[in-house]
């Protein structure tokens, strides 16, 4: 078909072959008289009499071979066939078949008119010539604070009797297990610690800055929680130690019972919550009394211990034997027993042992009040650890090795100044009341002098609740600052010079009275660790996470850590968290990721530099990467539109026409440009702008701004460098532009060569016309954030809090945040002013003040709003939702003129499969070549069934060769009378050109006649985009047969053009 035709070089200028859109115009053709203008009755698209001072286009000679006498015929006489008149090709199967039967379709270069060699030599490029705030340091802030919140209530209330349930071997493997745990998790936390400046959050923070907020808030919500039940658990030891002292007095409150331990407990954690109140002061002075204490304590238990009973019956009978190997051997084995209604075994006492070693994060709670956090928090925990764990292990050795595990406190049960288990009566009857087992009192009987045991217990514990009750507030007061969670906003308000949350220290009373009323202790404790083995995990996986993805950011000073040790602790703290109670495991997962989701639903203003951005970040390099190497292939083609509108909030209409297609499936791009220089800072505010824009209305897509070109090379710029390696637009889409006949010559030329260079760039053009137009300048748009939303406006400055940790409102503040991390994203304030030149009100739009708000949700939303007083028109209302609205039962027509690979059907297609769109079915309409009309309609319904095309309805075209009626012919020629060439007139429509684009052009008249004969009630029309090419028509004649495909419709009209490379297959 195609080789019917020829160009060839006639005089120096080019001739064409008559093809159509492939066609040229005629060359020697002079301008028309401007004096004497056509009669009405006389074809517009006939020759008129040259005149000598015309100007003449490209000269273009029609060759047919062989075909002289046909030439001769008149117009009346001729019957062309389709393949005579276009190098198009129809949509075919042929076409799409992979084998020696595939008929190739001309390419975009073929039907462009480009030379066939288009290739360029590359120059080689030349060689290159040759305060006011207290600070702690690392003993007060970290080292004191973690041994007193590691030696709790376990120390001299339980580890008795862990070792008579596990005995001397498992409680020392327990004690090894949870050093392994924390040292580990201390390795871990140090890293992160060291790895900037780090602020008060503690826990929180630091997971929240290294995964993000949605891990982070979760995690701290938790810690926090369990920090407070922690505190709950250490004054009902307190209370058991009081009530013990009081017993041995002969001395209650109600029953010295559960009962006293709950009046006792709720008054102590109302004492100590007002201590924590005083200030950092007052409590600097209670931890340095309480760590003397219990040091104190702990060599009166060892002096005691290894002295022995001094053959004391009544210390013996209670099962103080002194030290022994008979009574190291007996004990170094398990025994686990039936107690308080569980059936202990080895993780059972893990549960209950492990929140005494669960105080290493102490330091990092408080670590915004450390003088140097990076350096003190690795300093001051490794050292707790080590002599936390070494006082443990000396404990176990030393109950383990000097008493029994039951005894009955009888001195008439002993045999020879000794305890035989075998001949205590109560073991028979098991209702002994002394020894490991039985009684928490044994610290007390074997130490020193007992009242120090006493004194030694009440430290611990009130030091523990005392550091548990401190950074409770803290981390929810980092929370509410953060703006993660609105519930925990009211608690976090500063008070004071020292920005202390009193609000914070009441929620901890209440949560802590509330779980003190329990009164057991055995079970808070599984609890609290897997609480606490959760948030360590997070903290091994943090640094896992970081150390594997290894951003820049990423240079802690700390070096004594490893990713793949960290990653075992992670799992070791899971598998524990699992083998100790998996309900509760369970449990705290689920906690944790409900509030992950309550955090991804709000979508907190968070930019911290987490290192799950930076995952992202390669993840999509190393995916694009990958891409790039990979053939494309047809069954995986996605439109990935650029859509050329302007400022989005302009024009809507075109923006969703453009997410109607890429939604859920592709890239979508928006641009626009400005003819002037408008600076940096003015185009960041605009690109910032328009993307606030596209994501109140929730419309995936990438806006750029392009300043200081004309539309034309703006446009070319944008094709050209939008996107990267595969992840490129392949369709401009474009608005129609409805002045054209009324606009400067200037802006008609730019126009066609845009649709010409997307073409030259082998990009696909798609081009919507609305009958209303897509131009909403006039309705000044809104994107409000709703009341509750997390942007600055709503930050705690805003709300009255003024803290160290959060500076007063200013630029600075908003640009560093609580964290001090930069945002880069922020950096260029938008207060500098550019006033962009508005176009001219939209036609017959009333000048009002009402609003249209596009979504109705609590999220951000756009609201357009007028001028004046009077309502916004509901036909605009209608045009600018037209895409976004449920349609009625209609149909979609797409009229597939011509084979550009399969675009024209696939877009509309997409469209029809969208939810707003399912009710409105395919109608498709193609032309044939008018030989066997019937056997085309076959053969153009199995192409369609082929590619999976549901559609409702075909229709062939006929008549399509037919003269247009005198009335459409009458109406062509007024719409570009302005635009004959004439002495008045350089810039313009010749003669020749009318002549040789004749049947080229009653073509489009007569697919005009025929679009609007079937769709006038339509919902969409989609149909072929006539090829534009610079050597073959001018740009007011494609012009006119644009206005004339997309005239007299009364809904939109989508003009598509593939870029001639298949888009649909048949193959699976």
């Amino acid at each position: 078909m195609g080789d019917r035709f020829q160009i060839s070089k006639v005089n120096g200028t080019t001739n064409a072959a008559y093809d159509g859109e492939a066609g040229s115009g005629a060359a020697g053709a002079d301008q028309p008289d401007a004096m004497h203008p056509p009669s009405s009755n006389e074809n517009h698209l006939q020759p008129k009499a040259p005149t000598e001072s015309g100007e003449n286009r490209r000269s273009s000679r029609l060759s047919f071979r062989g075909f002289g006498h046909f030439l001769r015929k008149s117009d009346a006489e001729r019957k062309f066939s389709l393949a005579q008149l276009t190098k198009e090709t129809l949509p075919r199967l042929d076409n799409y078949r992979i084998s020696m039967r595939n008929l190739k379709r001309p390419s975009i270069g073929e039907l462009q008119g480009e030379a066939a060699d288009q290739s360029i030599t590359i120059p080689d490029p030349e060689p290159e010539p040759t305060g006011g705030h207290i600070k702690l340091g690392w003993i007060v802030g970290v080292l004191i604070p973690c041994l007193l919140n590691i030696w709790g209530v376990m120390l001299f209330l339980r580890l008795s009797w862990v070792v008579a349930e596990s005995g001397i071997l498992q409680s020392l493997i327990i004690i090894t297990i949870s050093a392994v745990v924390c040292v580990i998790t201390t390795l871990s936390l140090s890293a992160i610690s060291t790895n900037g400046e780090v602020k008060g959050g503690g826990v929180y923070f630091i997971i929240s800055r290294s995964l993000g907020p949605e891990f982070g808030a979760s995690v701290g919500v938790v810690f926090a929680f369990a920090n407070a039940v922690s505190a709950s658990m250490n004054t009902i030891g307190f209370c058991e130690s009081l009530n013990g002292l009081l017993k041995n007095s002969g001395l209650k409150i109600v029953d010295n019972g559960i009962n006293d331990i709950r009046i006792v407990g709720s008054v102590t954690i109302l004492v100590l919550i007002l201590i924590c109140c005083v200030g950092m002061e007052w409590e600097t002075k209670a931890q340095n009394f309480l760590i003397v204490t219990i040091v104190l304590a702990i060599f009166n238990f060892i002096i005691g211990a290894a002295i022995g009973p001094n053959g004391n019956e009544t210390l013996i009978s209670k099962g103080f034997v002194g030290f022994s190997w008979n009574t190291f051997k007996d004990n170094f084995g398990s025994d686990y027993r039936y107690a308080e209604g569980v059936n202990h075994d080895f993780f059972s006492v893990f549960a209950i042992f492990f929140p005494s070693v669960t105080g290493i994060q102490a330091g990092a709670n408080i670590c915004g009040d450390l003088k140097d956090a990076g350096a003190a928090i690795p300093k001051g925990t490794f050292w707790s650890l080590l002599i936390s764990m070494s006082s443990y292990a000396l404990f176990v050795l030393f109950a383990g090795g000097a008493a029994v595990r039951d005894a009955s406190g009888i001195p008439g049960d002993l045999v020879n100044g000794t305890i035989i288990p075998s001949e205590l009566p109560c073991m028979a009857t098991g209702n002994c009341t002394w020894g490991l087992f039985n009684s928490y009192e044994m610290m007390q009987e074997m130490s020193l002098w007992g009242p120090l045991i006493y004194a030694g217990c009440f430290a611990a514990t009130l030091s523990t609740a005392l550091t548990n009750l401190l950074s409770v507030p803290r981390l929810v007061q980092a929370l509410g600052i953060d703006q993660i969670y609105p519930g925990l906003i009211f608690f976090s308000k500063p008070y004071g010079k020292h920005g202390e949350p009193y609000r914070g220290y009441v929620l901890t009373f209440f949560i802590s009275t509330s779980f003190l009323l329990i009164g057991e202790l055995n079970l808070i404790a599984p609890l609290i660790s897997t609480f606490y083995l959760a948030s360590y995990a997070l903290i091994n996986f943090c640094t896992f996470h970081a150390a594997f993805v290894k951003p820049l950011g990423w240079r802690p000073t700390f070096k004594y850590y490893n990713a793949w040790l960290s990653l075992f602790g992670f799992a070791m703290c899971v598998a524990i968290m699992f083998l100790i109670n998996y309900v509760a495991a369970i449990i705290t997962f689920g906690i944790i990721f409900a509030l992950y989701l309550v955090v991804m639903y709000r979508k907190p203003e968070a930019n911290w530099g987490s290192t799950t951005q930076a995952q992202q970040y390669k993840a999509a390099l190393m995916a694009v990467t990958r891409l790039q190497n990979v053939s494309d292939h047809v069954k995986n083609y996605h439109p990935q539109v650029l859509v050329l509108s302007g400022d989005p909030k302009t024009r809507p209409p075109l923006v969703d026409f453009g997410y109607l297609l890429t939604k859920n499936n592709s890239l979508m791009f928006v641009a626009n440009i400005i003819p002037v220089r408008v600076g940096y800072k003015n185009r960041q505010h605009l690109m910032k702008d328009g993307q606030k824009y596209l994501d109140a209305r929730k419309i995936k897509a990438f806006y750029n701004v392009i300043d200081g070109f004309s539309l034309e090379d703006g446009i070319n710029a944008l094709t050209k460098s939008t996107g990267f390696g595969k992840m490129s637009p392949n369709i401009v889409l474009v608005g129609y532009k409805p002045d054209w006949n009324r606009c400067r010559k200037e802006e008609v030329e730019s126009y066609f060569s845009i649709l010409y260079n997307a073409f030259s760039q082998r990009m696909g053009v798609a081009l919507l016309r609305l009958p209303n137009g897509l131009d909403f300048s006039e309705l000044s748009s809104e994107v409000t954030m709703p009341a509750n939303g997390m942007g600055h406006m709503h930050t705690a400055n805003a709300q009255g809090f003024t803290n160290e940790l959060m500076p007063a409102a200013n630029a600075a503040s908003e640009l560093l945040h609580i964290d001090s991390n930069l945002n880069l994203a922020g950096m260029d304030s938008p207060n500098s002013s550019f006033t962009m030149p508005q176009p001219p009100p939209m036609p017959n739009m009333q000048r009002s003040s009402r609003s249209y708000k596009v979504n109705s949700s609590d999220e951000p939303a756009v609201t357009y709003h007028t001028k004046g007083g009077s309502d916004i028109p509901q036909n605009l209302l209608e045009a600018m939702t037209i895409f976004t609205r449920k349609q009625a039962k209609g149909t979609i027509d797409v009229f597939w003129l011509y084979d550009d690979g399969g675009l024209t059907i696939l877009l509309p297609y997409i469209i029809s499969m969208r939810s707003h769109w399912q009710n409105c079915k395919l109608r498709v309409f193609a032309m044939c070549h008018g030989k066997d009309e019937e056997q085309e309609e076959k053969s153009m319904a199995s192409l369609l069934t082929k590619f999976r095309i549901k559609y409702s309805e075909l229709i062939m075209l006929k008549g399509v060769s037919e003269q247009p009626r005198a009335d459409t012919l009458l109406k062509h020629k007024r719409l570009i009378e302005p635009f004959r060439r004439g002495s008045r007139n350089e810039f313009g429509i010749t003669d020749d050109e009318l002549h040789s684009m004749a049947e080229k052009t009653n073509r489009q008249l007569r697919i005009h006649e025929l679009v609007v004969k079937h769709s006038s009630n339509a919902s969409l029309v989609v149909m072929s985009l006539p090829m534009p090419r610079k050597e073959a028509i001018s740009a007011p004649l494609y012009m006119s047969w644009l206005e004339m495909l997309t005239s007299d419709m009364k809904c939109p009209v989508a003009l598509a053009r593939g870029n001639q490379t298949p888009v649909l297959t048949l193959y699976s």
